[in-house]
């Protein structure tokens, strides 16, 4: 069985190659191809936190697999990332465990990686303003994404902390060819921004309807089970995608409140959930149809993800024979 650390998967992990794996395994998804069964948890009250188990199988990538992830956010601030992770990867022929590898930095990287893809099918080819709402992993994981999708010149970044997002923008400046700075506010953070990247752990939303410009696209990836990210307004007017129907509509520990709540207020129905963007990648729902639309990706984070991310990062360890192999039995 081989066995990857943290640092190994990082440095094998390929981000364009990433987006487009990401691509399929939706596509997998959507079709009813791939099994993601629903996450479930394990919750540790005391300390707010949960461990949910997340197995799924994508046939486009050949891979079998599980992840274990905790989320603790009193780990914000502490040498501890408030994501941690585990993935097991199993034969799909023979159900035999073949390979045991870090899931922190795949999670952090397919979360940003499949934010891009929905920027991809989604955002104006033309969009060139970032608005990066949050400073931790995932921040950093869809300034760098979203480069990669869209001419990004210009990075405006905001959080609860102004020294942090100070320090995140001077961290990103030196690493991505663009301008990048610290605002005050979520709200000056949006204002003509093309793309919002909201990555917190918020209580009440930090996207407002009446900070977006004309034609935004909004990528929604933080998760408090208290809380929510996009106000009601955002989401009764926006063309809202997801990665599975099931997995953002259903109850804790796998949905979104997001929608969950706006449902529940009569603010929309379930219908008003457009697209899968596995149905975006294969064309059998349309995407943006106007320059001025407001577009919605709400994600909850899905084991076909962290899956293809796997897959790559095994496929690339096996042919340049890095990581250790260990014998179980």
């Amino acid at each position: 069985m081989l066995v990857l650390g943290r640092s190994q998967v990082e440095a094998l992990l390929r981000p364009d190659a990433l987006i487009d794996a990401l691509g399929e395994a939706m596509a997998d998804l959507s079709a009813g191809r791939a099994s993601a069964p629903g996450r479930i948890a394990a919750l540790v009250p005391e300390h707010e936190g949960f461990l949910a188990a997340m197995p799924g199988f994508v046939p486009s990538a050949g891979v079998l697999a599980s992840k274990l992830v905790s989320l603790f956010p009193h780990n914000a601030g502490t040498r501890l990332p408030t994501h941690q992770a585990l993935i097991v990867m199993f034969d799909p022929g023979t159900g035999e465990p073949v390979a045991l590898l870090d899931g922190t930095a795949i999670t952090a990287a397919r979360t940003g990686a499949c934010s891009a893809l929905s920027a991809r099918l989604l955002a104006r080819e033309d969009a060139s303003v970032l608005a990066v709402l949050g400073t931790g992993v995932q921040a950093r994981s869809h300034a760098h994404a979203m480069c990669r999708v869209r001419p990004i010149g210009q990075i405006r970044v905001a959080g609860r902390n102004p020294a942090k997002a100070a320090a995140l923008a001077e961290e990103l400046s030196s690493e991505l060819d663009a301008t990048v700075r610290a605002v005050a506010s979520y709200a000056e953070a949006a204002d003509g921004a093309d793309i919002v990247a909201a990555t917190t752990h918020a209580l009440e939303p930090v996207v407002r309807r009446e900070w977006l410009s004309p034609g935004t696209h909004i990528t929604s990836v933080g998760y408090n089970p208290a809380g929510r990210e996009i106000d009601d307004a955002t989401v009764a007017q926006a063309l809202v995608c997801v990665e599975s129907r099931a997995a953002a509509l259903a109850p804790f520990p796998a949905g979104t409140n997001d929608l969950l709540m706006p449902i529940r207020d009569g603010v929309i129905t379930p219908d008003h959930v457009h697209a899968e963007l596995g149905e975006l990648v294969v064309g059998s729902r349309p995407g943006r149809t106007s320059p001025d639309q407001i577009t919605l990706y709400k994600s909850v984070g899905v084991a076909v993800q962290d899956a293809a991310a796997a897959a790559l990062v095994v496929t690339a360890a096996r042919e340049r024979a890095v990581g250790e192999e260990i014998t179980l039995r």
